[in-house]
């Protein structure tokens, strides 16, 4: 229960806030999601990638994404394939199941559970989930040649992206900031995550809810939410990883569905209902799989 105290609870109630905020006063979030990923976000990464000490940990980390991607990917297509779904709806399980909300949800969880120095982890996957997700994401949802296209165009498009090479060109190349340049990214990187956590809750006050198909939600839930974390389980077992690394990569494996994916399937028409839905279940279920999670792993580590 302390966990769930200390490290859920605290995340929880700044959800509810932009929740309550949304569901009160139907603010358009569009303007705050614009200055969250072209202004807050790419000064937190920078920020991020500048101060890092940038090193095998790192390439572990991509190996990490790239394998729990691609075995979710894996399983949501032979689930389809059993169940004899169209096409559509495999595109729309694997958005909800294997993209994991590793910003404005899995980065604050993790700044409590294991303070700056996982947080710092934390950011650097999100950077990395961010573009995983972008073009992978993006080609589901599109889905075919356009959507490779697209999805391309969208990486190339993103401020976090400009932000990371800008970032370890300093780095390579030496060049010492002055405090002129880093005090503002200090200021706005610090906004940065309370931002992002309420705008994830006026987006899931927007969620409705009507209709579910539960067969499928259920999967999408237990695949997102207890199938991710144990896949990741496996593939931190076989990669030299700090302990530390490890426990945020596993608790990052367990956050619900992107509310990235749902954007992305509702403008693309990919299941939007399906998707929105295990995202709205998802969250609210892994308030106690995160919480049993954490708790887990301070045993196993």
């Amino acid at each position: 229960m302390t966990i769930f105290f200390e490290v859920v609870l605290p995340v929880l109630l700044v959800f509810l806030a932009g929740y309550l905020l949304q569901y009160w006063k139907r603010v358009d979030i569009k303007p705050i999601s614009t200055i969250a990923i072209y202004v807050m976000t790419p000064a937190l990464v920078f920020r991020t990638f500048y101060q890092a000490d940038v090193n095998m940990q790192y390439l572990y980390m991509a190996i990490f994404a790239l394998i729990l991607l691609f075995s979710l990917i894996i399983l949501n297509k032979l689930y389809s394939r059993i169940s004899n779904y169209p096409t559509k709806t495999e595109s729309g399980l694997i958005l909800s199941t294997a993209f994991m909300n590793s910003g404005n949800y899995g980065a604050p969880i993790i700044l409590f559970a294991y303070g700056e120095a996982g947080f710092a982890f934390a950011i650097i996957f999100m950077v990395l989930q961010s573009i995983i997700m972008n073009f992978f994401g993006v080609y589901y949802a599109a889905k075919g040649l356009t959507g490779f296209r697209t999805a391309i165009k969208v990486i190339f498009t993103l401020p976090a992206t400009y932000a990371v090479i800008l970032a370890l060109l300093f780095k390579s190349t030496g060049v010492k900031l002055p405090n002129t340049f880093l005090l503002p990214l200090d200021i706005i990187s610090e906004a940065t995550i309370p931002t992002v956590m309420i705008l994830l809750g006026m987006q899931l006050a927007k969620i409705k809810w009507e209709s579910f198909e539960w067969s499928k939600i259920s999967f999408g839930v237990m695949m997102r939410l207890i199938i991710s974390p144990i896949i990741a389980f496996v593939i931190t077992i076989f990669l030299p990883m700090d302990p530390l690394l490890a426990k945020v990569l596993i608790v990052l494996a367990a956050t619900p569905s992107a509310a990235t994916m749902v954007m992305y399937s509702v403008e693309f028409n990919s299941e939007p209902k399906l998707v929105s839905s295990i995202t709205l279940v998802s969250t609210l279920i892994s308030i106690f799989t995160i919480t049993l999670l954490i708790s887990l792993l301070e045993i196993l580590f």
